[in-house]
């Protein structure tokens, strides 16, 4: 049998502020853009969008350095009041040279930065830096929860941010934020082709679909931070992206 995916951005998504409805911007995109809501969408949005709603963007003039961040500074040639917020975001530095510091992420994952990033901010925006939403699955689950409220629609929320990866060059979109579907499909039991049954197979699934509408958020001036996916389809039980965060005792490159 044939399968199909399919992933559509509405282009008239206006810039958002601090205390936009992240729903409603939503759902008037879909409706100029013509685009009908079906049971069984997924709705990905990046992750940018929900951090200005939410009043996640900090003017450095604001920030006071701690000792530890001035120490960071100076071993990183990094900005000393960025890297305190990156140090109120994190449980720890991971790694930490010249140019670069690595955190772990008070969401779990690990990360460049804490997550906190410059670009599509504001204007002026070497003095703003944005951080991540407080709680991404939280905020996928509202938006899920009043987008199904106003449509009678069963659709699934991922919300995507960019990271790079361990030994491997490129950012690509994973998701920080999910409702509506499992995060982590468990593939165990299933057979292949040959009838030899999968023993150790987990599918990072809104992490699949965060990284292919990446590819139509883009990373510069385009402008389209929601995308419409159909025709994924799954099984097993609803998640979050917090189940996606290999526990510390299994890490084998702390």
């Amino acid at each position: 049998m044939n399968k199909e995916l399919i992933l559509t951005t509405p282009s008239n998504i206006p810039l958002v502020k601090r205390g936009d409805d992240i729903s409603r911007l939503i759902l008037n995109g879909l409706r100029d853009a013509a685009m009908e809501l079906r049971d069984g969408d997924v709705i990905v949005i990046a992750s940018k969008i929900i951090s200005k709603a939410e009043g996640r963007a900090v003017r450095l003039g604001d920030v006071m350095p701690s000792e530890r961040a001035l120490e960071l500074a100076a071993v990183t040639d990094k900005d000393a009041r960025e890297i305190e917020l990156m140090l109120q975001e994190s449980s720890e530095v991971v790694r930490a040279r010249q140019g670069l510091i690595v955190t772990r992420h008070r969401l779990g994952f690990v990360s460049a930065n804490a997550g906190i990033d410059h670009s599509n901010v504001a204007e002026g925006a070497e003095e703003f830096v944005l951080m991540l939403p407080i709680d991404p699955d939280a905020s996928a689950e509202g938006i899920r929860r009043e987008v199904e409220r106003e449509t009678g629609k069963q659709v699934s929320v991922v919300i995507a941010d960019s990271h790079g990866r361990p030994h491997r060059l490129g950012t690509i979109g994973i998701a920080i934020g999910c409702a509506g579907m499992p995060a982590l499909e468990d593939w165990r039991g299933r057979q292949d082709l040959f009838g030899y049954e999968l023993k150790y197979t987990d599918i990072g699934l809104a992490d699949m679909l965060a990284s292919a509408a990446t590819l139509l958020f883009g990373q510069a001036r385009e402008g389209t931070p929601i995308v419409l996916v159909r025709g994924a389809t799954w099984s097993g039980k609803n998640g979050t992206a917090r189940d996606l965060v290999r526990p510390q005792e299994m890490d084998l490159f702390p």
